[in-house]
């Protein structure tokens, strides 16, 4: 198990540019993440028993483990989609980035 504080990575999709930046703000200011990156791309998935393919945005997101049972929860609240999807797992970053990523998740921010 990781830390409590320990960086983690979070991946979810959003169906277009408009909701994933609307999300990714929404974590952010709610300081769940320090950062998210944004990627377009395609994605190929069962639903309802057929191969679907739809254009998609991912969502790759920074923030400790003390932090996702809270991240998983309002991300369902806030997601456009009825399942999005949810990927974690822990992620050792330079001594840089780690601090500065703990400095924004701290309560007084960066």
């Amino acid at each position: 198990m990781a830390e409590s504080n320990s960086l983690m990575l979070v991946l979810t999709t959003e169906g277009d540019a408009i909701r994933a930046k609307a999300l990714a703000r929404s974590l952010l200011e709610r300081r769940l993440v320090a950062c998210v990156s944004l990627q377009s791309t395609e994605a190929l998935y069962y639903w309802e028993g057929e191969i679907q393919m739809d254009g998609e945005v991912q969502l790759l997101m920074k923030t400790t483990a003390d932090r996702l049972e809270r991240l998983q929860q309002v991300l369902g609240e806030l997601h456009s989609y009825d399942t999005p999807e949810w990927l974690c797992w822990p992620a050792t970053p330079s001594p840089a980035y780690g601090r500065w990523a703990m400095g924004v998740l701290s309560s007084d921010g960066y």
